[in-house]
């Protein structure tokens, strides 16, 4: 029986986590840190809470309020979500980022050490999760990041993912805390923050608001359904090797246009002669027959915009027997029937 913390677990990758763990581990205790920022939601949790789930409303950076949930849940697990992760935000207002990604992580490496390695607990683990962005952009035809990859982060995001990753690190080769990172590629599915691409074309589609495209729309993502990257760690934390790196990918990349025209004719699709739907969702154009592509606007380049991330995933192939199950298509029918039935 596991003793989890799963931090940012009200958020959209956390909160998916923790219905992963809960529906495939139910003997183990799960609590959950959050701070409930704009991304947090403890509704997400709300069938969990009823199950047993734990719900703790704090900072990651408040020591205290860490102490005190290792010391009365006898923490054994820490699978680290919490984190700011939005590119615009970070380039807006990157203080937060410094200290919620880089500062926070450290409370938890610091609480860790004291509350395991101090006292000779030798079975803990500390699975830090992060993204491809701290690897920089490829050009399209450049191979894939792999773990061997060069840090080459370009955003005060990714900047600070690639910071925090590197203290994880430390604290394992420094002080022997057995820790895992994972490197992920942009994740979609259930439960995501309406700020983030794919959310936010179905919202708008469903309420006739333009479609707006960063540059040309050609900046290409590896995308990778949430339930394939829970299942990702749950193979880290039962497989995985400690001390190591293990990238995440869906396979899957896709440039932001075309997923956009693909989200258009999906709900066109679902709009075709199903009167509910029309109904519901009057001010759409595809209630009136226009087509949801007569939404795409193309708009001015975000700042320092990287062009193309895609995950070289062998390692979790080979090392821990891992593929995705889903397919961009099938992923992204299960989000939009998801975001229609949790309006």
């Amino acid at each position: 029986m596991k003793k989890m913390l799963v931090t940012g677990g009200a958020g959209f990758i956390g909160a998916n986590f923790c219905h992963y763990w809960m529906q495939h581990y139910p003997q183990d205790q799960v609590v959950v840190l959050d701070a409930l920022t704009y991304a947090g939601h403890r509704e997400h949790l709300a069938s969990l809470e009823a199950k047993g789930l734990a719900f703790v409303h704090g900072d990651i950076g408040d020591q205290l309020v860490v102490e005190e949930i290792f010391e009365k849940f006898q923490i054994d697990t820490l699978v680290h979500f919490a984190a700011e992760s939005h590119v615009d935000r970070s380039i807006s207002g990157p203080d937060a980022f410094i200290q919620t990604n880089i500062m926070g992580t450290h409370t938890l490496l610091k609480v860790a050490k004291q509350y395991w390695l101090d006292n000779g607990v030798q079975e803990h683990r500390f699975h830090h999760v992060s993204t491809d962005e701290v690897y920089g952009s490829l050009t399209e035809t450049a191979p894939a990041f792999n773990e061997a990859t060069p840090f080459s982060p370009n955003s005060p995001y990714s900047a600070s993912k690639a910071a925090s990753d590197h203290l994880v690190r430390a604290y394992h080769h420094t002080y022997g805390l057995k820790v895992t990172t994972s490197n992920c590629s942009n994740n979609y599915g259930p439960y995501q923050d309406g700020e983030k691409l794919i959310p936010l074309i179905i919202k708008n589609i469903l309420n006739g608001k333009s479609l707006p495209i960063y540059g040309d729309g050609k900046n290409i993502r590896d995308w990778l359904y949430v339930e394939d990257h829970c299942r990702a760690i749950d193979l880290i934390l039962t497989r995985g090797k400690v001390g190591e790196v293990y990238n995440v990918g869906g396979e899957n990349e896709w440039r932001n246009i075309d997923i956009v025209t693909l989200i258009c004719n999906l709900l066109d699709e679902k709009f075709l002669n199903d009167s509910l739907l029309m109904a519901q969702f009057p001010n759409s154009p595809c209630a009136a027959g226009a087509g949801a592509k007569s939404l795409i606007t193309f708009v001015a380049d975000r700042l320092g915009h990287d062009r193309r991330y895609a995950i070289d995933p062998s390692k979790c192939h080979e090392q821990l027997n891992y593929r995705p199950l889903e397919s961009f298509e099938t992923g992204i029918r299960k989000t939009i029937d998801w975001m229609l039935r949790n309006q």
